[in-house]
């Protein structure tokens, strides 16, 4: 039976209960009540479009996105297709005889991680208890659906990576300055790993190894950033990078480059709580 056609300016919520969730970070893949939901092709690119746009859509725009090398009839029928196979599995979109959204109950993990990182960037953050576990840095760690190669998905992958990279180095940055050494080094090392050449990645990470009192690890880290800008981009790490670890360039008895810490502490400051007693601060001023 042919579905009744709406009028225009009226709408219909297939209505997503709170439980459905949306994953776009390391891999799409859609949950409710626990249970994955499968998807075609067309229908998980609507959902993706859907998702990333973060607003409704024209009919017209959603096809011409998604299927921009066919006739604009043919687009047409295809997303037709797409949002009959929506509704047979499971109703999680906002539909109206020209718009398309997703239900505002459709729980996406990439808004939440972006939430995160903001809070973590703005100047009035302060760490939660999450952050200083070391749970935060696991979303900020993830690509936006790595294998997807559509321009609109490119364009809102590089965004995210720019934003969570910044937010790794700043959660790392602050979890030094309360003495939980290990999970900032595991903040840096997420953010030198999704970007081995960021210069300021590498100087969180040595910060960091710093502020623990481990010298030799942070010499160690700038000599294997060193060598990979000479072997990648035949260039020297910055002056500032240099002097951070107080190092300095010469002729080794091997002919090659040598760098040596100075003697000179760090310049960073001694924390005065430790990780564990500013948790439990946390905790009972809550």
């Amino acid at each position: 039976m042919a579905r009744p056609r709406m009028a225009p300016g009226t709408s219909r919520t297939w209505s997503a209960t709170p439980a459905v969730r949306l994953s776009l970070l390391s891999d799409f893949r859609v949950f409710a009540d626990g249970a994955e939901l499968p998807f075609g092709s067309g229908s998980r690119r609507l959902l993706v479009l859907l998702a990333l746009t973060g607003s409704r859509m024209r009919r017209s725009l959603v096809a011409g996105t998604l299927w921009p090398e066919v006739s604009d009839a043919r687009a047409a029928a295809c997303l037709r297709s797409a949002l009959a196979r929506l509704a047979e599995s499971r109703d999680i979109l906002s539909v109206s005889a020209t718009e398309l959204a997703l239900s505002p109950a459709v729980r996406i993990d990439l808004r939440e991680a972006q939430v995160c990182a903001r809070r973590l960037l703005a100047a009035d953050g302060v760490l939660s208890p999450a952050d200083r576990r070391g749970d935060t840095a696991v979303p900020l760690s993830l690509d936006l659906l790595p294998g997807w190669y559509d321009e609109w998905v490119l364009t809102e992958a590089e965004s995210w990576r720019q934003l969570r990279l910044h937010a790794l180095e700043a959660l790392s940055v602050r979890l030094s300055a309360v003495a939980c050494h290990s999970e900032a080094i595991m903040a840096a090392l997420a953010a030198v790993s999704a970007d081995p050449l960021r210069e300021s990645a590498r100087s969180v990470l040595i910060r960091a190894y710093l502020a623990e009192g481990n010298r030799s690890d942070a010499l160690r880290e700038f000599d294997r950033y060193r060598h990979l800008l000479r072997r990648s981009l035949g260039v020297e790490p910055a002056a500032a990078l240099r002097a951070l670890v107080g190092a300095r360039t010469g002729a080794s008895s091997s002919g090659h480059g040598h760098v040596a810490l100075s003697s000179s502490k760090p310049e960073i400051g001694r924390p005065s709580r430790t990780c564990h007693s500013a948790v439990t601060a946390d905790v009972d001023s809550a």
